[in-house]
């Protein structure tokens, strides 16, 4: 009985408990207001929530939603709500529209689905910005968002949304961002879209189902920047005049689509490149190769133009012309005096060596008349140099004959200390030797020796440097000091660990152990030399031109961030005079020249410098910020194909460039030009073909046809993104 008793008890003490707490929790809610109503039930419509990023969304613990993970408020109500990249899943329920003074709504790159619920825009009709892209969502746009005439941004890129645009939709005049990229809409532009989003600065509408003529007064959105995306869809129609009247610095991207007759000569439409036409093969004239008709401006008889990225059909491997020619490579006879060639290059080359060697640094002694001498070893090697009393150093000069001038305040060592320090030789150009200097701190340096000659020309030499000097950017290479005598010229940099683009990519001569890179690697190493390159062009004090971009002068830093190099160098030698050239024979022993990776391949002979450089730069005087458009666009080839700038096709040679239009021409699939290296990154194929257009856009023969390194970054961060893990 006693027993009984006690269960009875204990189960009344249970229920009391659980009564006690259904109340408790009815008290908490029933405090919270309609907003948090709202967000509760948004919470419920989520099935999953792996981060748990929604777990104090609870009223028993808080009943101020203002204090819940992505929510902020202002004056006790909520204003934002952001939950990007969390992983959920679920949909969005109509009770969102209970925040009636909701002005951003973000949930970016999650996996929500469903239909959005009109209500969100009858009740947030103060709404600025919806982001919604990089999820799952389907169904129509709804009508009454014309509601929202506050929008600003729209970005609903990446889902599953269909059917037409509303006609409300030109009521949101204020939107400045419109992108919808990556969804399966159709039909054509309301009426009035060009003359409502005055105020538009992005436009992306590309890879969707739209139809019908591109609105002729397009050109009237004059605010719009970066790049215009009308690609792959089904407009149809002429190409608006307009078009070319919009700001210089918009690229417009009309590829894909259904688009007719002559392409406008007009305004910025004049020095677009082929690659923003392709893919419409009723279009016509210049730039493209398939002229017009004389018959009234027509389009004549069109032909496709598969100049780049989507006329890379699936394929069978066997169906592909040329196939075989890549197993060829070089002929027999080919070799044979390529390897007689090299023999008796080397032996010159050595007889040389050693003849300076002796007469110059065997034993490292200085004479009565040096000041410095510096012995470096490596691997049992001696490499020596000392630095020469000149007294013909002209006292006009006013400066120390043997003096190191630091251009960074951090800069802490003296020339005493550099000199004392171990040091390796690094590698060797035409432009003197660089050595990998460690201080007795452990401090790591690049020095650079320049030249001899030049006794001069200081000041010429100290302007250019300083101003050199002040260049300050994460994607270019810090030059920390230099040192001026009449007999030695050194550069001093920060050193970059993880050599250059080019041994990246190929591997290093003699080694047999390679780790190629990622896609995801190569992208970011792209990215990074057009951040690098736009802040020479346009931010750095004097607008430079680097003039001499190339994978060899972008060196990797400790994670593989692209550092350019070499900014300035071929000017700065010239002013320090001497025969860099014989100087570097003297400091080193000659090494192997590098070899094709594939015998297909051709390495560049002689100076590797010309096989990047624009068509232009061999008869211009002055160097053009779209030389290193150019050269960019060459690099961006080698990156995707693994090829050096010069490849061997069956017997004959030619440029990257060439190679890859003729592979178009031929509709040769992607795989047939990739590096394969990067084979297991075909799932990558959008993106890397999206690179792609971007560099042949880059290598347009014409200057005014390139498009500016500024569109090129604006290009490169509108790729749609893979995911990577």
């Amino acid at each position: 009985m006693a027993t009984l008793t006690t269960l009875l008890t204990v189960v009344t003490a249970v229920v009391l408990s659980s009564a006690a707490w259904v109340v408790l929790s009815a008290a908490a809610v029933e405090s919270l207001n309609s907003e948090g109503y709202a967000l509760l039930s948004l919470k419920q419509s989520i099935k999953e929530d792996p981060e748990g990023c929604l777990a104090n969304w609870d009223a028993s613990s808080s009943s101020d939603p203002c204090t819940w993970n992505g929510v902020t408020c202002q004056d006790l109500r909520v204003v934002s709500l952001s939950l990007p990249k969390k992983k959920l899943s679920g949909s969005l329920p109509p009770s969102l529209g209970s925040l009636p003074f909701l002005r951003h709504l973000n949930l970016r790159n999650n996996y929500l689905s469903g239909v959005l619920p009109p209500e969100l825009f009858n009740g947030a009709p103060g709404l600025q910005s919806l982001v919604l892209y990089g999820n799952s969502f389907s169904g129509s746009l709804p009508p009454n968002i014309g509601l929202l005439v506050y929008l600003q941004a729209l970005d609903l890129s990446q889902n599953s949304f269909s059917a037409t645009l509303p006609q409300s939709i030109v009521r949101c005049r204020r939107l400045r961002t419109l992108n919808l990229s990556r969804n399966n809409f159709t039909g054509s532009f309301p009426l009035g879209f060009a003359t409502s989003f005055v105020s538009l600065e992005r436009l992306d509408l590309s890879f969707n189902r739209f139809d019908g003529v591109i609105p002729p007064d397009v050109g009237n959105l004059s605010s719009l920047q970066g790049t215009v995306d009308f690609s792959h869809n089904n407009f149809s129609g002429p190409i608006p005049a307009s078009l070319g009247y919009l700001p210089e610095k918009v690229y417009i991207d009309l590829t894909y689509n259904n688009l007719t007759g002559p392409i406008p000569q007009s305004g910025g439409l004049m020095n677009r490149g082929p690659t923003a036409f392709i893919g419409n093969p009723g279009l016509c004239g210049p730039p493209l190769k398939n002229p017009c008709s004389s018959l009234a401006g027509g389009a004549g008889s069109p032909s496709p133009n598969p100049y780049l990225p989507g006329n890379y059909p699936a394929q069978n491997p066997g169906d592909v012309p040329g196939k075989g020619e890549k197993a060829r490579g070089l002929s027999k006879s080919g070799l044979v005096a390529m390897v007689v060639g090299d023999v008796i290059g080397i032996c010159l080359v050595g007889l040389l060596f050693s003849f300076c060697y002796s007469r110059l640094c065997t034993p490292c002694k200085c004479r009565d008349d040096d000041v410095y001498g510096l012995e470096k070893g490596e691997k049992g090697r001696k490499d020596c140099f000392c630095f020469r009393k000149d007294e013909s150093e002209a006292p006009s000069e006013n400066v120390e004959q043997y003096g190191l001038v630091p251009l960074d305040a951090q800069v802490a060592f003296d020339l005493d200390e550099l000199l004392k320090a171990s040091a390796f030789v690094l590698g060797k150009s035409g432009i003197g030797i660089v050595y990998k200097v460690v201080l007795e701190d452990g401090l790591t340096l690049a020095v650079r020796r320049l030249g001899e000659g030049g006794s001069q020309r200081f000041k010429e030499f100290q302007t250019e440097v300083e101003a050199i000097g002040k260049l300050r950017h994460p994607n270019v290479v810090t030059l920390r000091a230099y040192y001026w005598s009449v007999d030695e010229k050194l550069l001093i940099y920060d050193y970059i660990p993880n050599g250059s683009l080019s041994t990246a990519l190929h591997g290093k001569p003699g080694l047999v152990s390679f780790n190629p890179l990622s896609w995801f690697v190569r992208l970011r190493i792209l990215k990074g030399i057009v951040k690098g390159v736009v802040y020479l062009h346009e931010i750095s004090p004097k607008k430079y031109v680097h003039g001499d971009l190339k994978p060899s002068n972008v060196l990797l830093g400790k994670n593989f961030e692209p550092r350019i190099s070499d900014f300035g160098l071929a000017r700065l030698a010239n002013i320090a005079g001497g025969t860099p050239t014989l100087q570097s024979n003297r400091m080193t022993a000659p090494e192997k020249p590098l070899q094709p990776s594939a015998p297909s391949e051709a390495m560049p002979l002689g100076t590797p410098s010309s096989y990047y450089q624009a068509p232009e730069a061999m008869k211009a005087v002055k160097p053009s910020q779209k030389w290193d458009v150019y050269s960019f666009g060459v690099i961006s080839l080698e990156v995707i194909t693994g090829r050096y700038p010069r490849v061997q096709v069956g017997t004959s040679e030619m440029s990257s460039v060439q190679w890859i239009e003729q592979c178009i021409e031929e509709k040769k699939p992607l795989a047939d030009v990739l590096d394969p290296y990067l084979a297991e990154d075909m799932d990558k194929e959008e993106e890397i073909i999206g690179v792609l257009k971007v560099a042949m856009a880059c290598v347009q023969g014409t200057p005014e046809k390139r498009p500016s390194m500024r569109n090129v970054w604006e290009a490169l961060e509108s790729l749609p993104m893979s995911s990577y893990d």
